[in-house]
């Protein structure tokens, strides 16, 4: 079931928390491709480490676009995935996500993912590296810059699908990428505990390890130790 325009119509953490364990499906050459995600990113207009803290521009303009607006931009050239929520200039980073087969995504699917999003040297990708970052999962699902920046959700072509699907438990961390000054110890990264060792960067493997939090299903916070 494609999810409502109601569902960004929330604040930015509370999306990028309840996104995780949706599915990302997008339509390529007659196949559905798609990724559970697994990995989300918050960012708001009043801090130093969100795109919109330098104000509206043609090139940003979706975020300060209706909530549910798709937001893509170019990161080290490659593309990357955010959906603008509830108030302008507020939106969630899609980090990472883990292939899916199901009865709309066969395995002809995943093998098309694969060839979509191959290492340097052509070699395939196992499933647990194959959308393992931002720009992984765009270019294994074929979402382009150019096709969706500013635009709607489309159901016979792009969206994102609630499967019933809950984490048992998630990780809240602190948000990867964000230089020293920028608002970076806030904690507004969330992951699917149970596919963390998926994700961009498995935070519990860390020897130093980030602050973080675990939340359960009913929404209880205790310290991670």
């Amino acid at each position: 079931m494609m999810l409502e325009t109601s569902f960004y119509n929330r604040d930015a953490c509370k999306v990028a928390a309840d996104l995780l364990g949706k599915v990302i499906r997008h339509r390529y050459k007659g196949l559905w491709l798609s990724a559970q995600i697994i990995e989300t990113e918050a960012y708001y207009i009043n801090e130093k480490g969100s795109h919109s803290s330098l104000g509206e521009t043609p090139k940003r303009k979706a975020m300060f676009m209706p909530a549910g607006t798709i937001y893509m931009y170019y990161a080290r050239g490659q593309d990357s995935l955010n959906i603008s929520v509830k108030g302008k200039g507020n939106a969630v980073l899609l980090k990472s996500a883990y292939p899916v087969a199901d009865n709309l995504t066969t395995a002809t699917g995943i093998k098309t993912m694969q060839r979509l999003n191959p290492y340097k040297n052509n070699s395939l990708r196992t499933n647990h590296k194959l959308c393992a970052g931002q720009t992984l999962l765009c270019k294994a699902l074929n979402i382009k810059l150019v096709d969706w920046d500013q635009r709607q959700f489309n159901p016979q072509q792009f969206y994102i699908d609630d499967t019933g699907y809950q984490p048992e438990q998630i990780i809240q961390t602190t948000r990867l990428g964000i230089p020293t000054g920028r608002d970076e110890h806030k904690l507004y990264r969330f992951i699917d505990h149970a596919y963390a060792r998926h994700c961009t960067s498995n935070p519990l493997t860390k020897r130093i390890k980030p602050e973080m939090v675990l939340i359960n299903k009913k929404g209880q916070q205790h310290e991670y130790s």
